[in-house]
């Protein structure tokens, strides 16, 4: 659920209410699209879930081994516990609609779940629960139909803290034992591998598995600690290397409006005997671990840093790409999508470039990035507010600005040049309007094989004629899928 100080509180709050373009121009200096997003239409939108009540963060896979066959997950706030999921066989023409609750084969599942799939046809899954603090591994053999729990990861203690003290937001619990945060999985290089941040020391911590066919996997090792000091973060990801090589990516600290450090730490023997490395700096950001924004009143953003590894043999296989927030200057609510790139493993970066292209000051958030190992291709989604100026039409739901959010996104056929910015979503979505614990949550994902790049989002808007509650009330998970080309 994210953000160590209020996973708590937000348990609590759960339990007490019983997710075809031209490739071009270069991101420092690609023409700003037009605001509405030029004269390219919108995909079409599909409302996965249409249930009552809120969805949010969630999470996507596309099979490799059948890009018909896609599955989205989304955490429940206003229920007791469990997951939404969505699955479909005939590339989100239909989809088949299931509430994972207690008492089924994932326990009591919570919420942070996060799903990828393997070139084997293994559908991975990590979320976290609401009455332990370690971090399940599930798989299914069966495009989404079915989970089996394979194992619970145990976060280890680090460096301690005795007692209580002081959260920046919410309640944070100290038990005896560790408990763990915002896990991300990665599969890739015939392994499986989780990464998460260790209660109550905030250290980053990952572990991994090999697998070798459909349903053939070996155990999970102990958990690896990233190196302290700088190894204390939260609110990041993992990606696999061609190799097997694994990195690892976060932000410290891990509360605050006043900015961060986002730092990666590679194990360059993956499953072998070596260790993660001492981390490397990559980034300063303006963005704090609960930044507030309009668009995120509640809930707050951070820098969100994402990973994507080039495995796919093309001209740039193993080129690593990592995305995050900034803000300029510091408390603006102009939050941008910054890129970066690394041919090393990430020893060194490319200079970090701005993605999105609008010229206002309004918030960009919660991106997410996907490469497609069938091409190498790079898709890139994130939540815009780039058109509510607050003075009507169809990017501005209450005549307020910078509140509402819709869905952009941009691609890459070269990883480094980019298209201009599409809008992917038909309609506007607004929040606060949800009247949620999470907001949109605390991330989106995307998914790109074969072409097609599919991200999913929580909506509010309607565009799409089958929410439940109607426009601007409960948040349902929206999906589109762009075939790039």
């Amino acid at each position: 659920m994210r953000r160590s100080s209020k996973l708590v509180a937000v348990r609590v709050a759960l339990s007490a209410l019983a997710a075809v373009w031209l490739l071009g121009a270069t991101v420092p200096t690609v023409a700003a699209a037009s605001s509405r997003g030029g004269t390219r239409a919108i995909p079409t939108n599909v409302d996965t879930s249409v249930r009552a009540g809120n969805e949010a963060e969630q999470t996507i896979a596309i099979n490799p081994t059948n890009p018909r066959n896609v599955v989205v997950m989304s955490t429940l706030p206003d229920v007791v516990s469990g997951l939404f999921e969505g699955y479909s066989f005939d590339g989100g023409k239909t989809w088949t609609k299931q509430v994972i609750a207690n008492g089924g084969p994932l326990g009591t599942a919570c919420c942070d779940e996060a799903l990828s799939w393997d070139s084997f046809g293994n559908l991975w899954l990590t979320y976290l629960y609401t009455t332990s603090g370690t971090v399940p591994v599930a798989v299914s053999t069966d495009g989404g139909k079915t989970f089996t729990l394979v194992t619970n990861v145990q976060p280890t203690l680090q460096g301690r803290t005795r007692g209580p003290r002081p959260a920046t937001k919410g309640t944070r619990f100290w038990s005896r034992a560790a408990s763990s945060d915002q896990p991300s999985i990665a599969t890739g290089a015939g392994s499986v591998w989780i990464t998460y941040t260790s209660e109550p020391s905030v250290v980053v911590q990952a572990a991994g598995a090999p697998v070798t066919g459909l349903g053939v996997y070996g155990s999970f090792g102990a958990p690896q600690s990233v190196p302290t000091t700088t190894g204390k973060g939260d609110y990041g990801d993992i990606a696999i290397g061609p190799s097997g090589q694994v990195l690892v990516i976060y932000q410290f600290p891990t509360g605050g409006e006043t900015g961060s450090k986002v730092y990666t730490s590679l194990d360059a023997d993956g499953l072998g005997a070596g260790g993660f490395a001492t981390p490397r700096l990559l980034a300063s950001s303006k963005v704090g671990g609960f930044d507030f924004i309009p668009a995120q009143a509640g809930r707050s953003i951070d820098a969100e840093a994402n990973l994507a590894w080039d495995r796919s043999g093309g001209a740039h296989n193993g080129r690593v790409y990592a995305v995050w927030t900034q803000e300029t200057p510091n408390e603006s609510n102009n939050t941008d999508i910054m890129f970066q790139s690394s041919d090393d493993n990430g020893a060194t970066w490319t200079t970090a470039v701005k993605v999105n292209t609008d010229t206002g000051t309004n918030s960009q958030f919660m991106q997410s990035i996907a490469v497609d190992q069938a091409t190498g291709y790079v898709g890139l989604s994130w939540y815009d507010c780039r058109n509510d100026l607050g003075t009507g039409g169809s990017g501005d739901t209450n005549g307020v600005a910078n509140d509402d959010a819709q869905i952009w996104g941009a691609f890459s056929r070269n990883g480094s040049t980019f298209t201009a910015n599409r809008q992917l979503s038909a309609g506007t979505s607004n929040s606060a309007d949800a009247g949620s614990v999470l907001d949109y949550g605390d991330y989106t994902h995307a998914a790109f094989q074969s072409h097609l790049f599919e991200p999913v989002w929580s909506d509010n808007s309607n565009s799409t004629a089958n929410n439940p509650n109607g426009a601007l009330h409960k948040l349902d998970i929206l999906v589109t899928r762009v075939n790039v080309t």
